[in-house]
């Protein structure tokens, strides 16, 4: 069972490995990206940084959207990272189960494209207007997307900051 979708563009970090992990008491992690799934040096550091006794595996969207689906996938409790809504998009379209997309840090640290300036929707969410456009088609998905780093603070609907 899927316990948290999020798009977090760092995938594993502290407030990962933390925070999330233990406010939502997973026992497993997927992390759904197609370079890290071809990056050894990716996955080594990614693996690292995840909580020690949690279970994660770094797949390519294809190879993640099986794991998800899979019978054997249910009975684990389970949080999957994506680094960006066109992947987050493609795993809504694909996959069965997720509660709703909590939308984490984006756009601060990610490459910046040419020619695209990023706006500040929020402290942490920074989007160009092909990002919005994004965001927006993957509200129209029908999942409740929500912006939150963490959770102690409180979930902003993300129509409120990408109308």
């Amino acid at each position: 069972m899927i316990k948290l979708f999020r798009i977090d563009e760092r995938l594993i970090h502290g407030q990962i490995a933390i925070k999330w992990s233990r406010h939502t008491g997973v026992d497993s992690i997927v992390v759904a990206n197609n370079n890290a799934a071809a990056n050894v040096m990716i996955q080594k550091s990614l693996k690292m940084a995840a909580p020690p006794g949690i279970k994660t595996v770094i797949k390519s969207i294809d190879d993640a959207v099986k794991t998800l689906n899979d019978p054997r996938c249910e009975p684990l409790k389970v949080l999957v990272l994506v680094n960006n809504p066109d992947d987050a998009i493609e795993m809504a379209k694909r996959v069965k189960g997720i509660p709703f997309v909590n939308v984490g840090n984006y756009g601060r640290v990610a490459p910046k494209k040419p020619g695209k300036e990023r706006m500040r929707l929020d402290n942490n969410l920074y989007c160009d207007e092909d990002e919005v456009v994004s965001f927006k088609n993957l509200m129209a998905e029908g999942l409740e997307c929500i912006y939150q780093t963490t959770p102690e603070e409180s979930a902003i609907p993300l129509k409120k900051l990408i109308p």
